[in-house]
């Protein structure tokens, strides 16, 4: 059959054509139509919740997938969107009447067993997966995991033939968690809150020993800091959480620690855009072993290398081999981006974590971020279980027995702070700038409240004021439809289910209208402005780095500096390595370039800007770290100058509200892993607090 050899991987399934009564669409719809009907008749039964579930979360993968697919025009493109609106149309007025089905649509929702069989058997019926009963599933295990497409490079192949067998490695036998008196307690929700509650005012950080003169090759040196990590690798230490904070030379550190443990082959996991940086810094720090990129299907691939890099993107081809190389040794780069568990990218790393720690006794993990805190404490989890300090439910043996050894329970005063210090003495290792690099100065952000006085900034507010008039209309029929009493006041349980809708109903008809568009349109309307203040720095202070997150904002941008007569370079997702270097060298050596216009997502990791000094940060993240990560390409060791981030703001719209939240979340990392005092703002994503601000505002108001 045609559909028979179509690809399917959630949101990036592709199609050779724009489907009309096959597909997806006509099994959505009937589906919807199903569980409609028997809505009207009284409350879903377990069944029909299924159904609504997977539903909506089909609808929302195929609805990204529909956004991104290169073999859509756009009128086709339109109309999917079109009927996919419909179907989401009425799920919301399903929910409506039980508004407790938003929370079956949750980010962090787990499927149950019942939803990932209908799944599989709706995507069967659509023509995108295998028959239900087949052996894939959707969730991944430690033997089947899920996969786009399965992939083994012929060098590879050639290494496993070479050497068919492995020496057997006795101390790979699981150690047994200790039975005691803590092993009927809850115990990783008090580990976790544990670095909320017993900061003692030092930094998360275990003991390092003193460095006894490590080598490094030619033309590299490691700074004190460096060499106390690596010391400790070479001491027999192999689990490090390395949360230095950004410039610190993470990826050095991770590079000697495997030479000083041997830990070769060594697997690094990385986004893409630091893949080549990570091939450069393996010849620079460890010159006698090689690395081998992974890039597509792997057919460049050097079956014999060392170190083996791969990005999270194309793991899912990959994952089945690389589980079998017998790799000593992992690294997670930027490890925050597995803070979701249910993710299949977090599942595959862990798989792979799993199977290696199952081959060696002892391997070399590293978690490997400078923001390992995005927006909850709980982030930490899938970090300290690819690490193997705990499991899905416990801590394991290593933990456990140092927990036991504290003759402390969670009743006891003491238990959280000889928990925290359980947990960092396994591998925590965090330096600030400030500690360890005096040649760094301190660094500020500084907000520039701009005025969208023009018919653009109007347009801008009515869009606000129309998007709160809609979430209001849609608490209201929530609020009419329940079954139960009237509320005193303000439901705010209600509100956030209602806010958290329509964060995730993205791709309506009126982009301008929801709070992504909206920011995107204020990205716009900001984007003349924050050029000319861009232009007014570079006239009085020489080079600065403009940040963006829209291509749109970034030509705006760079328009206005041609006109002003300002010499500017650029840096994009979409450029070659060499026109990315060529770019940044421009930057450093040629005075008539004052300006490098960055993409956040392109260039917000992985390089060194620090020639300049001022940064403008001209449309807000969604998270501090992404802010702290753009930031730190110009606050990094060598720096001699203050850095300052020019902040663009929207006055009295959205855009003051999303930074007032973003640095609410700011000390979160700081009270977890700096040991201060800052108060934590509440645990909740930037977009749907924000979403939760405005109705909230928009009823007391009323």
């Amino acid at each position: 059959m045609a559909q028979a050899g179509r690809r399917q991987s959630g949101a990036h399934r592709r199609r050779t054509k724009p489907l009309d009564n096959d597909g997806i669409m006509p099994v959505l719809a009937k589906a919807v139509r199903d569980v409609e009907s028997r809505a009207q008749r009284g409350p879903l039964n377990h069944q029909q919740r299924t159904r609504f579930q997977v539903v909506g979360l089909l609808v929302r993968d195929e609805r990204q997938r529909v956004k991104v697919d290169p073999e859509l025009t756009e009128p086709a493109r339109a109309e999917q969107l079109k009927r996919l609106d419909g179907v989401a149309t009425i799920l919301a007025k399903i929910a409506a009447r039980d508004p407790s089905l938003f929370t079956l649509l949750g980010d962090d929702v787990e499927l149950g067993d019942d939803a990932r069989a209908l799944r599989r058997e709706m995507l069967a019926e659509a023509g995108l997966g295998p028959a239900p009963d087949a052996a894939a599933t959707d969730v991944a295990t430690d033997d089947k995991p899920v996969v786009e497409k399965r992939t083994v490079p012929q060098s590879v192949i050639a290494r496993q033939l070479a050497n068919p067998f492995q020496a057997p490695d006795f101390s790979s036998v699981p150690a047994r968690t200790p039975v005691g008196r803590l092993s009927t307690w809850e115990l990783l929700g008090p580990l976790f809150s544990s670095f909320e509650k017993a900061s003692d005012g030092a930094p998360s950080c275990m003991r390092l020993p003193e460095p006894l003169g490590l080598d490094t090759p030619a033309g590299a040196e490691m700074m004190k800091h460096q060499a106390e990590l690596v010391e400790a690798a070479a001491e027999g230490h192999r689990t490090f959480l390395l949360a230095d904070e950004p410039g610190l030379g993470k990826t050095a550190q991770a590079l000697l620690a495997a030479e000083a443990a041997d830990a070769y082959p060594l697997l690094v996991v990385a986004p893409n855009v630091v893949k080549a940086n990570w091939a450069h810094e393996v010849a620079l720090w460890t010159p006698k072993r090689t690395a081998t990129v992974i890039q597509g299907d792997g057919l460049d691939v050097d079956g014999f290398a060392d170190v083996y890099i791969v990005n999270y993107e194309i793991l899912d081809r990959h994952v089945g081999w690389l589980g079998e190389l017998g790799f000593r040794g992992m690294v997670v780069d930027e490890a925050h981006f597995i803070k979701n568990k249910t993710s299949q990218r977090s599942q595959q790393v862990l798989q792979l974590s799993e199977r290696v720690r199952r081959r060696v006794g002892r391997p070399l993990l590293m978690a490997l971020t400078g923001t390992p805190l995005i927006n909850d404490i709980e982030d930490f989890k899938t970090i300290w279980q690819f690490l193997g300090w705990i499991d899905d439910k416990q801590p394991r043996a290593e933990l456990m027995t140092a927990l036991e050894d504290t003759g402390l329970t969670p009743l006891d005063p003491g238990f959280y702070s000889a928990a925290r210090q359980c947990v960092i003495d396994l591998g925590i290792v965090r330096r600030r700038k400030v500690d360890v690099a005096a040649d760094i100065p301190a660094r500020r952000i500084a907000d520039i409240p701009v005025d969208l006085d023009d018919e653009v900034g109007r347009s801008i507010a009515e869009a606000e004021r129309e998007l709160a008039a809609r979430m209001v209309r849609r608490y209201e029929s929530a609020l009419a439809a329940r079954s139960s009493g009237p509320v005193e006041g303000i439901d705010l349980e209600l509100v956030r289910a209602v806010a958290k809708w329509e964060r995730e109903d993205t791709d309506g008809s009126k982009d301008e209208e929801n709070v992504f568009g909206m920011m995107r349109r204020i990205g716009q309307a900001k984007a003349g402005l924050a050029a000319d203040y861009t232009a007014q720095l570079a006239r009085n202070v020489g080079k600065v780095v403009f940040f963006a997150k829209h291509i749109d904002v970034m030509d705006a941008a760079e328009a206005s500096f041609a006109k002003s007569g300002i010499g500017f370079t650029s840096i994009r997702g979409d450029q070659s390595k060499a026109a990315r270097e060529s770019a940044i060298d421009r930057f450093w050596n040629d005075d008539s370039v004052s300006v490098i216009v960055c993409s956040v997502t392109a260039a917000g990791v992985g390089i060194n800007l620090q020639v300049a000094s001022d940064v403008v940060l001209a449309e807000l993240s969604w998270t501090d770290a992404e802010q702290t990560q753009a930031i730190d390409r110009v606050h990094r060791i060598g720096q001699d100058q203050p850095v300052t981030a020019w902040r663009i703001i929207a006055a009295q719209t959205i855009d003051g509200r999303i930074a007032e939240l973003i640095d609410s979340k700011a000390g979160l990392a700081a009270r977890a892993l700096d040991g201060t005092d800052v108060e934590v703002g509440s645990s909740v994503d930037v977009q749907l607090e924000a979403l939760v601000t405005l109705l909230t505002d928009a009823l007391t108001s009323r």
